[in-house]
């Protein structure tokens, strides 16, 4: 299997908003107009703000629309692991960081299944680790142009 350029790996954004109703709604709106589509989501929040987590598919048109409408946001690399039976495939995905002795960050699933499949989104230690040994596991890296609508 080749491995995934740079460019493909599949961004997430870390968007920081005012904890109050609707900046989600907001932000997601936002995106509408110029076509970009959240296909995975999660907040941290705490008493004043908020981190919203976010994958779309086009990560490129959304940098712009951070930055063109003030939102101050971060980014980081994420590893998508596509699973045929989500109920079995979890356990094997986490066994096989575990052996590589690759720490998990943080998790979450796709809204949107691409292929038809349910889709891990995780940031680990080292992304490249985590690749290879989810490969060699049998599984399929997700990279951007997967999520593309």
């Amino acid at each position: 299997m080749t491995k995934q350029s740079h460019a493909d790996n599949i961004i997430q954004f870390s968007v920081f908003v005012e904890n109050k109703v609707g900046r989600l709604l907001e932000l997601v709106n936002l995106f509408q107009q110029y076509n970009i589509h959240v296909v995975a989501v999660s907040i941290v929040d705490t008493t004043d703000s908020a981190i919203n987590r976010m994958i779309v598919d086009d990560a490129k048109k959304a940098r712009e629309v951070f930055d063109e409408n003030g939102y101050s946001y971060s980014e980081c690399e994420l590893i998508v692991v596509e699973m045929d039976m989500p109920e079995v495939d979890l356990q094997k995905v986490l066994s096989a960081l575990v052996q590589a002795e690759c720490n998990i960050y943080f998790v979450y699933s796709l809204l949107s299944q691409p292929n038809g499949k349910a889709a891990l989104a995780l940031h680990v230690d080292d992304n490249e680790l985590a690749c290879d040994v989810l490969t060699r596991s049998g599984f399929k890296i997700l990279s951007q142009n997967d999520i593309l609508r």
